[in-house]
């Protein structure tokens, strides 16, 4: 009995593990690769994949968090989300509305290998 519990959670345990992992691989080739601009665009393309409303996305955190998990500065994140402007971005506080999302998917070409989190 004791051995088949104990290989239950072994296993679960290593897929926690790999799962983590992969994330961390994720998050590095996402800062590697990508300018901050891109980081940004694929992350508010996310965000709206996940809220279901294409209309607008609300921010879930601060965006002096949301900058330090994208890898930049706050004023960094500002020019960002300025330099989005005419890919259709507009910010009102913690309120973000893509008025063009295939330009900003065109700008932020989303790669299955880092974006999808199934993978």
């Amino acid at each position: 009995l004791y051995g088949r519990i104990d290989s239950a959670f072994a296993r679960s345990v290593v897929l926690e593990l790999g799962g983590r992992y992969r994330g961390k691989v994720k998050s590095l080739k996402n800062q590697k690769l990508r300018s901050s601009v891109e980081r940004l665009a694929n992350y508010l393309l996310q965000q709206l994949q996940s809220q279901s409303d294409d209309e607008k996305l609300v921010l879930p955190m601060e965006k002096r968090a949301l900058a330090s998990l994208l890898g930049m500065t706050p004023e960094n994140l500002s020019r960002a989300f300025n330099t989005l402007g005419p890919y259709g971005v507009q910010v009102e506080g913690a309120v973000v509305r893509p008025t063009k999302p295939r330009d900003l998917r065109t700008l932020a070409k989303p790669n299955a290998l880092i974006d999808d989190p199934d993978t």
